[in-house]
């Protein structure tokens, strides 16, 4: 595995906490054609690949803290006690940490406005790691009340004004706020309606991760075949062809036909 330094502000890494690290595995496995290696913080954590490169870690880790099954997107900062402090002082919630993962970094898991979840992560990353549009192998995507006000918050959070980061930008395009790193989407706010979230949990604010397949009904099919379920409802960016589906173990995701297969 190799590491580096990471500009603070984008997304860094994606990890599903789930009750049982094998389940998960057999789950992820077979849809998603991920293998598995153990991680770098024990028995109970375990990195997917593709072809030899990481895409996401898992970490049996849901039950032991009483948190439900997730997908949670982290994102670098330059100094979590910093950007904890931030999360509390613009009314987000702080759930865990932050936590000191030696000698890799430290990492907390937080909660924007709404009760969006999310991570930061100080420290080394996976060199190579991408996320976004292209070839990269998933995208993540906020559903939020305000998109506009959501960006107010991450932006202060996670400093993506900051102007030593010429690399970075954010946009606003096709009725969503666009996070830029190198010129390419890493991550979008999209505004939608939370209102329904207490009919339909699925569409409470949340961060949703994107996992791009060749073929998504195949996908999809290989997906309930091994216990998954349609998450109904949750029709969000409509305009691509994807499906959002819970895990066996109620982890939200969403499948993507990719853009060069499409």
């Amino acid at each position: 595995m190799v590491l580096a330094e990471d500009t603070p502000g984008g997304p860094c890494w994606l990890s599903l906490m789930a009750r049982d690290l094998k389940t998960a595995e057999r789950f992820y496995g077979p849809v998603m054609g991920w293998t598995f290696r153990q991680g770098g913080f024990g028995r109970a954590f375990s990195v997917a690949e593709v072809d030899g490169v990481a895409v996401a870690g898992i970490g049996a880790m849901a039950g032991e803290l009483g948190l439900p099954v997730a997908w949670t997107v982290y994102f670098s900062v330059a100094d979590a006690d910093v950007a904890v402090a931030r999360v509390r002082e613009r009314g987000g919630t702080v759930g865990v940490g932050p936590v000191a993962f030696p000698p890799r970094g430290r990492a907390a898991l937080v909660a924007d406005l709404e009760g969006a979840s999310f991570g930061v992560w100080q420290g080394q990353v996976l060199s190579g790691w991408r996320v976004g549009e292209g070839r990269a192998p998933a995208w993540v995507e906020l559903h939020t009340r305000n998109a506009f006000d959501a960006a107010l918050f991450y932006g202060e959070v996670l400093d993506w004004v900051n102007a030593g980061a010429a690399d970075r930008e954010v946009w606003y395009e096709d009725d969503q706020v666009v996070l830029r790193q190198g010129g390419q989407p890493v991550a979008r706010l999209n505004s939608g309606p939370v209102e329904e979230a207490a009919r339909r949990p699925q569409l409470r604010p949340r961060w949703l991760v994107h996992f791009k397949v060749p073929d998504l009904e195949a996908a999809k099919a290989r997906a309930l075949e091994h216990g998954a379920s349609i998450a109904s409802g949750a029709e969000w960016g409509g305009h691509r062809q994807q499906i959002t589906l819970c895990d066996p173990e109620g982890g939200l995701f969403t499948l993507d036909q990719a853009p060069d297969s499409a």
